[in-house]
């Protein structure tokens, strides 16, 4: 039995980043106007999703995370095997026969919201079957991301969700979970999440969504109102949301059964909510360390500063390694939540989405150094 302090399973795929030179460029329609020609620099290609982003970042911080995820036998699927083998992480990746890779072009320009262009490929048949739970009994933690971009995981109700979560849980393990925000017009955006978290969350103890997908989830025509209304002044969803949203949102969260919440914000920073010391005490082997610390708190963690965004690629799946490494460590909230956003800071440094990472010792010295932006949630 292989004993680490997290699984980290789910969405895996090949990230495609072409490096695009500044231009002073304040919009995607600005720059990729049609019939031009955009002169780019080299191409960073790289492994993406959480299966990656989180599960390296943990390792680089100090968690010893063990990945577990799905390619098909292409080209594609080669380069992502080669890279996570580069890493030392190949061994628990799945080569399925006939199954095409999953891939990711990032379009990412200095100064502009990214925009992907993506290909689901294997994880769209990725089941509860798909996850080896023998590696649960010697882990700590389980953390799951993307489920909106796996077709299986969201179709029937989420019953492969579903049930993936409740077998986690009965190995012993404390379990997070990532999500991701679909197109509104898609499957996935039209599914009922709500539905389906009433019956997933009392098995998943740390919630690790975005505001804006939590928006989307419980709330679609407050996030559709909200889009109309954030494209008219032109500026972002995140922009539109105020305290109570953030308050609104988590404390449902919390209701239909999450132990603790974060709403990731981006630029803006990090809102947490946590439930009482009765749901708390029933995390798995992965404990708080201060229940007191940790119950009953709602926290706003802005981000931290930075000049230049290079690429937000994985951002919030840096952000998550950041907490879930803090949290294993028995951190109290509020340092996890800064080192959530230390780790964010340090992934929009890089093209990639893993390189900028460091350890919990070298974040930890350098955090005096760092101010935070102005840009919080008041």
């Amino acid at each position: 039995m292989t004993s680490c302090d997290i699984v980290v399973a789910g969405h895996l795929c090949l990230d495609v980043t072409p490096k695009f030179r500044i231009t002073g460029a304040r919009s995607l329609a600005e720059l990729l106007r049609p019939g031009s020609l955009v002169h780019v620099d080299e191409c960073v290609i790289s492994t993406g999703g959480p299966v990656s982003n989180t599960g390296i970042s943990l390792n680089t911080i100090g968690a010893h995370a063990v990945l577990m995820g799905k390619v098909g036998d292409d080209a594609f699927g080669r380069v992502v095997i080669e890279k996570m083998r580069e890493r030392g992480f190949g061994d628990g990746i799945q080569i399925v026969p006939g199954e095409q890779t999953s891939y990711t072009i990032v379009i990412a320009p200095p100064g502009v919201d990214r925009v992907f262009l993506h290909n689901p490929g294997a994880n769209n048949t990725y089941g509860a079957d798909d996850v080896d739970y023998s590696l649960l009994d010697g882990a700590r933690a389980f953390h799951f991301g993307y489920p909106p971009l796996m077709e299986r995981m969201y179709r029937n109700g989420g019953a492969e969700l579903i049930e993936m979560f409740k077998r986690a849980k009965q190995r012993g393990v404390t379990t997070s979970l990532d999500m991701s925000l679909p197109d509104p017009r898609s499957a996935a955006g039209q599914t009922d999440w709500d539905a389906i978290l009433r019956k997933l969350l009392p098995f998943v103890d740390v919630f690790l969504p975005s505001a804006e997908e939590m928006l989307l989830f419980l709330e679609r025509a407050e996030f559709l109102r909200k889009m109309e209304r954030a494209a008219a002044q032109g500026e972002e969803l995140l922009r539109q949301l105020e305290p109570a949203d953030y308050s609104r949102l988590a404390g449902r969260l919390i209701e239909y059964g999450a132990g603790v919440v974060t709403l990731k914000s981006g630029y803006r920073g990090i809102y947490v909510r946590t439930a009482g010391p009765d749901r708390l005490r029933r995390f798995g082997r992965a404990t708080v360390g201060d229940l007191d610390d940790w119950s009953h708190r709602e926290l706003w963690e802005p981000a931290f500063h930075v000049d230049a965004v290079v690429s937000a690629t994985g951002s919030g799946d840096s952000a998550i390694a950041g907490f879930l490494a803090s949290f294993l460590r028995h951190e109290s909230l509020e340092d996890a939540l800064r080192y959530a956003t230390a780790a964010g800071r340090q992934n929009v440094l890089v093209h990639d989405a893993t390189s900028g990472i460091r350890s919990f010792e070298h974040t930890r010295a350098e955090l005096p150094s760092l101010r935070k932006s102005a840009l919080d949630i008041d």
